[in-house]
Formats: C-alpha cells, structure tokens, sequence
C-alpha cells in the first residue's frame, strides 16, 4: 500500500509504504473545529513509517476532549492540518485523511468521541461508535 499526499499549497508532501494502524472518524469538538467539518477522518500510522518533506510544519499545542496534550500539526503557509499526535498514543500520527491525493479507499473502522457527535451526522450503518477515546488510551 502507498499513501500520499500534501497540504493544499504544495508545500508539504508526506508518504507511507505501511498499512493503516487504525482508521476512525472523531468526533471531538477540537477535530471539528480543526477539520471546519462534522467529524475529522483519521488515517492512523506508526510515526517511523511517516515521511514528510518540504516545507517544516508549524505546531499548535492543544489539549483535547480527554484532557491530553495533542499536537496539531500544519502547513505555516496555507494552514492545511496534515497530522496530529496524541499523548495518549506515543508513537503513532494520525494523518488527516483530507490531506490524501486518493481518499477513496479510506474506510473508517471505527468513530471515536461519539458522546460529541451532531445530532445531523449521517455516518454508514453499522460502524462502531466509542462515547470517547478507545479503551486503555
């Protein structure tokens, strides 16, 4: 599997040769006022397996829904959020999947934060929902 793809200016490019660890709609306050969407899809990769070239990404130091430090990385020119880092999850990245030059093969697994979700969000039948993190995190 190969995964690419960039912020919205060119400036930052980043690829993967591995399979996704997980891949999960959230539904915290915070993804939806990063993704300016209903939910964030989340494309989750071990940090090793993550290449990114260009442009440096500029760091937004939040604190999520669960009260971990989250580390909100995007593109300093057009702001395009790329990946985010979870305390609770050292080592992975969770590339936003809105970056990927193909998000068509993106299937969410599971949706996470799900005590947050708009009443409106239509999200496929059936996929597991967590009223928040995933157990252990």
């Amino acid at each position: 599997m190969k995964i690419s793809g960039g912020c919205l200016c060119g400036r930052v490019r980043y690829s993967s040769d591995a399979a996704p660890a997980m891949v999960a709609l959230c539904h915290c306050t915070h993804c939806r006022k990063q993704s300016g969407s209903a939910f964030s899809m989340n494309v989750g990769l071990r940090a090793d397996q993550l290449q990114i070239t260009g442009d440096s990404l500029a760091t937004y130091e939040d604190t999520g829904s669960s009260g971990m430090q989250v580390l909100r990385r995007f593109c300093r020119n057009c702001g395009s959020p790329i990946v985010s880092e979870v305390t609770s999850m050292p080592g992975t990245v969770f590339v936003k999947a809105g970056t990927l030059d193909d998000a068509g093969w993106v299937q969410p697994a599971v949706q996470i934060w799900g005590a947050s979700k708009l009443p409106w969000a239509t999200i496929p039948p059936g996929l597991p929902e967590l009223p928040g993190n995933p157990p252990g995190r």
